[in-house]
């Protein structure tokens, strides 16, 4: 009976694995000598023009993209991703950078990095006196754009059976998302923004279930790592800082620029300082939010790169430590579904106390302590 149970546990961990990642597996099982954990991590992590979904018997299944380049006195040029044939041959004067065409004609790394769009001369070499500024839809975007539909279809129907039958009990999606939405007003918005809270609500719901639902969508096989993509987390820090801006009275500004009651002297010492925090605060945002994000992902494909780096050097190890691997990784996998949450509420607490800070007078260092 016991043995019965541990061989149907290992089957079970090994088609969790072949779930969740078939492409890390075919590549890694169509060339085992050369594996390479660190292009696999990137290709995971980083945005694309195409979306790979999965392999099958050495097939990838991919959704190509469309590709919108705008050049200055060319205008715009739109095709899809499909054409640039994973980056083997140029289109229409366009090339994907890839890392043999990097180092064939030893561009900057730094500068120009894989994935990137460039300008090329007829013949194929780089043109970089050309700029091109790339538009395109890539596969962060288009999750964005499924995660704002999927928002938008979620509350409109959650919102009409409110309007339908305002004093019925919650049902369905209601009693799902009425929990948080009630979260969020009592111990995030009314909590920072006193009085004000019902102003600023929808922008700390939307901010909120924004964060969750693209944390929960990444976490799909398949799909894109939208939060640890420092693009999508500066966004949403400078739109915060918008906030705070516009939310900022007299008060704040002379706090900040002539701080009261001090000398003359260490005005000109907290005033570098407060003007500094004025910017350290959205910037804060920006790296707590993608680092904790993208940190789970890391090691979860570290941990399973680990199964390849093991079985290159003998299949017996390979399939041995795959066990550990894949059992780590299922751990890590409902880890993640709570850091997803964890880091959406810290986003949103956080934004509230800076938005509040910019209307009240008085210092906060002890709120945003505890916060943090």
């Amino acid at each position: 009976m016991v043995g019965s149970s541990t061989k149907m546990a290992t089957v079970a961990r090994f088609l969790i694995f072949m779930l969740f990642f078939p492409g890390l597996f075919s590549a890694a099982h169509a060339a085992e000598t050369s594996f390479r954990p660190d292009k696999v991590i990137m290709e995971h992590i980083s945005d694309a023009h195409d979306w790979h979904f999965f392999t099958i018997d050495h097939h990838p299944v991919i959704w190509h993209l469309p590709v919108i380049l705008y050049v200055p006195k060319q205008g715009f040029t739109i095709f899809s991703s499909a054409k640039f044939e994973e980056g083997r041959v140029p289109h229409d004067g366009f090339q994907l950078l890839t890392e043999d065409y990097i180092a064939k004609y030893q561009l900057d790394p730094q500068k120009y990095l894989e994935g990137h769009i460039i300008a090329v001369h007829p013949d194929g070499s780089p043109n970089l006196d050309k700029p091109v500024y790339d538009l395109s839809l890539t596969r962060n975007v288009i999750q964005m754009m499924l995660a704002a539909a999927l928002m938008i279809f979620l509350f409109t129907k959650v919102a009409k059976r409110y309007q339908q039958a305002p004093h019925q009990a919650p049902h369905g999606w209601q009693n799902a998302i009425e929990p948080f939405v009630l979260f969020i007003r009592d111990d995030v918005a009314r909590a920072f923004l006193g009085d004000k809270a019902d102003k600023y609500l929808p922008y700390l719901l939307t901010l909120f279930f924004f964060i969750w639902i693209n944390a929960l969508l990444g976490l799909i096989p398949g799909s894109a790592n939208v939060p640890g993509n420092i693009a999508f987390t500066g966004v949403l820090a400078l739109i915060t800082l918008f906030f705070i801006v516009v939310s900022s009275t007299r008060q704040y500004w002379g706090h900040m620029l002539w701080p009261p009651d001090v000398p003359i002297f260490v005005k000109f010492i907290l005033i570098p300082v407060e003007i500094l925090s004025f910017f350290t605060k959205p910037f804060a945002l920006m790296i707590r939010l993608f680092a904790n994000m993208l940190a789970g992902h890391l090691i979860i494909i570290s941990i399973l790169s680990l199964i390849f780096i093991f079985g290159g050097l003998a299949v017996a190890a390979g399939w041995g430590f795959s066990v550990v691997s894949v059992a780590f990784t299922v751990f890590m996998y409902f880890v993640e579904l709570l850091v997803g949450l964890i880091q959406a509420y810290i986003f949103v607490s956080l934004s509230a106390l800076f938005i509040s800070q910019a209307f009240e007078t008085g210092h906060h260092g002890s709120e945003e302590e505890a916060v943090i």
